[in-house]
């Protein structure tokens, strides 16, 4: 079992930055792949970003592909999304979840993944 913990969201403007912490625990942080995922209101939850258990692969949604950077500290068990350049749009509720990898594959499907945090919630005003 792997109990992953977020922090970081809240409130800011359009253009402004926010980093995303997700604490994990429970097993061998190492031998899993990481994603960030989010949802909005009314819709449903989608892919953001998303990184291999050495953290030497990343890969990213479109819509977040030179704003967002997705990075891991295996020493700490934590892996982060920093986010800059935020809009309306990112508004949403953001979690990180767990797969258990193998190699250095990368995930982005909901279904890949094992486990999930509880979220925190992250809001952009215009």
């Amino acid at each position: 079992q792997v109990q992953l913990v977020e922090s970081g969201g809240g409130s800011v403007q359009a253009g402004g930055s926010l980093r995303l912490s997700c604490a994990a625990s429970g097993r061998t942080f190492s031998n899993y792949a990481m994603g960030w995922f989010r949802q909005a209101p009314g819709k449903e939850r989608e892919f953001v970003a998303a990184i291999s258990r050495s953290g030497g692969v990343t890969y990213y949604a479109d819509f977040v592909k030179g704003r967002f950077t997705i990075s891991r500290d295996n020493a700490k068990n934590t892996v982060y999304l920093q986010m800059r350049s935020l809009k309306p749009e990112d508004t949403a509720v953001y979690y990180c979840a767990a797969a258990r990898g193998n190699g250095e594959r990368y995930y982005y499907r909901n279904n890949e993944y094992d486990y999930w945090g509880q979220g925190t919630q992250v809001t952009v005003s215009s």
